[in-house]
């Protein structure tokens, strides 16, 4: 009887003993004052003996909960499991192995009893509780619901190394895959920006959803070698032909359904890559550029002082909107307070904003000329050490709390040899030759590559009837979602990706590969 009933249970889970841990996220939410969260332990009585097991419970800031299925002596480890509550009743299920667990909690909350199904087999069940620690590792992360890989690939261009993390779905594939490319500047494989993610957050959002991600640490940063600054964009382009080459060796990605997502200038990267022999099949730019490199680099100050620099300072510039927005609420209550119609409080509401668009132009403006003034000091001397020499002078009175080192750095960097490629770079004459689907998105509060580049990307890429252009209301650059929309934690707003642009991702690839 043992061994029936061990055949039977390896039969259920066959999907998980050629796979990695598995997780979901579970919507019901738990009445009562005693909290889910934690390990439930126990033994399953089988035909011939028992097994232990472990259902781990974790819930969410947003009302939603992890939970997942251990059963060590059958090699079963993160197993999906729901949670639905009906009532004081909790059930558990996993439909891939077939089993499901409804119990009650006992009224001290230290013990869960139930009835324990699967197929064709049904027996009692008491799991107690183990509640997580008070105060778990401060790095401590929940295990994603897929495989995670720390690889390290070599560029044919030079040699050099490339270290970057490849995660994979369960299960047993092949599956579609896409190469995350940054944009212009050093980052991190997770293109860091404080808590702010992006790629991070898309390789989790994709992964969990069949597609696999390799993103990548950018020369000279993280675990990568190399530098950035002694490459063009288009040498760059080898870089991203090397990892989708990488990707080719794989046995659980698909060959047939490899994609190069690129952010900024990682956008063009990925054009240009397209435009080559043994393209990708498809792309997605995000906030790519139409434009020559020159008039892009005017809403680009120092791209290269820091790592996300620009980026910060968009993010910067949001949390200040969204204070002065506070602010404008809070005088619209009080005018409200005072006796004032919705009419009046509307025509006041109007003058404000107008008044803060004109401001944030103005200061746009005045970016844009200082940074214009920068660029002809490097267009027109070709010597580094006599530029260097001017731009430090000019980016030190531009910004006296700037020090003198970092002037300097700014300076060194500004008449590298990828500053002064990409001044001259023009996407246009590649685009043509980009047979491949190609999404376009582009948010309209972009402040650094303006919503006019979707326009030009289109008419470059009009002979290909393959591509589509996602225009994003209330998008910036960093395609974070809109201010009013970020989750408060500890009493400060935190931005997110926002999930159209995750959406339009996912369902763009699913499209390219349903046809």
């Amino acid at each position: 009887m043992k061994k029936i009933f061990t055949g039977s249970l390896l039969g259920w889970c066959r999907v998980l003993l050629t796979s990695l841990p598995l997780l979901l996220s579970a919507q019901a939410s738990i009445g009562g004052p005693i909290s889910l969260e934690g390990d439930w332990k126990g033994s399953l009585t089988v035909p011939g003996g028992s097994l232990p097991i472990s259902i781990t419970v974790t819930e969410l800031t947003n009302g939603t909960r992890f939970a997942v299925l251990d059963v060590p002596a059958q090699r079963i480890s993160r197993a999906i499991m729901t949670v639905d509550v009906k009532a004081d009743t909790l059930i558990f299920e996993t439909r891939e192995l077939g089993c499901s667990y409804t119990c009650v909690r006992t009224p001290d909350g230290k013990q869960v009893q139930g009835k324990w199904k699967q197929q064709g087999y049904q027996t009692t069940l008491a799991l107690n509780f183990f509640p997580p620690p008070a105060s778990p590792p401060k790095n401590f992360k929940f295990p994603p619901p897929y495989r995670v890989e720390d690889v390290v690939l070599t560029s044919p261009r030079d040699k050099t190394s490339l270290s970057g993390t490849l995660t994979i779905p369960p299960g047993e594939g092949p599956f579609p895959a896409a190469v995350l490319l940054s944009d212009m500047g050093p980052h991190d494989r997770d293109v860091s920006l404080g808590e702010y993610k992006l790629f991070n957050a898309l390789a989790d959002y994709l992964t969990r959803r069949g597609v696999a991600v390799l993103r990548l640490d950018d020369r000279g940063v993280g675990q990568s070698a190399g530098s950035l600054t002694a490459l063009t964009t288009a040498d760059l382009v080898k870089d991203a032909q090397a990892a989708l080459s990488f990707l080719r060796t794989r046995s659980l990605i698909d060959f047939s359904q490899l994609g190069l997502i690129g952010h900024g200038e990682g956008g063009n990267i990925a054009l240009l890559a397209a435009a080559q022999p043994l393209p990708p099949n498809f792309v997605i730019a995000l906030a790519a550029s139409g434009s020559v490199g020159d008039e892009l680099l005017l809403h680009q100050p120092g791209v290269f002082l820091q790592a996300g620099e620009a980026d910060t300072m968009q993010e910067n510039r949001a949390r200040q909107l969204l204070k002065l927005q506070q602010e404008l609420d809070l005088k619209a209550t009080e005018l409200r307070a005072k006796g004032a119609n919705a009419a009046q409080i509307e025509t006041y509401m109007t003058q404000q904003q107008a008044r803060l668009r004109a401001a944030d132009k103005k200061r746009q403006e005045a970016i844009i000329k200082q940074q214009k003034t920068l660029l002809e000091v490097i267009r027109q001397t070709p010597d580094n050490a006599q530029a260097q020499a001017m731009l430090t002078n000019m980016i030190s009175q531009l910004n006296r709390s700037l020090p003198l080192e970092a002037a300097q750095t700014r300076a060194a960097q500004m008449t590298s040899p990828w500053y002064r490629s990409y001044m001259a770079f023009n996407p246009q004459p590649e685009l043509s030759r980009v047979t491949t689907a190609v999404l376009l998105l582009h948010g309209t509060d972009d402040t650094q590559v303006n919503l006019s580049n979707l326009t030009l990307l289109e008419k470059g890429l009009k002979a290909n009837k393959r591509v589509q252009a996602i225009r994003l209301e209330g998008i910036n650059h960093l395609f974070q979602a809109p201010i009013m929309e970020w989750p408060v934690i500890s009493g400060e707003p935190k931005p997110i990706v926002a999930p159209a642009v995750q959406q339009d991702i996912l369902a763009f690839i699913r499209q390219t590969f349903a046809q």
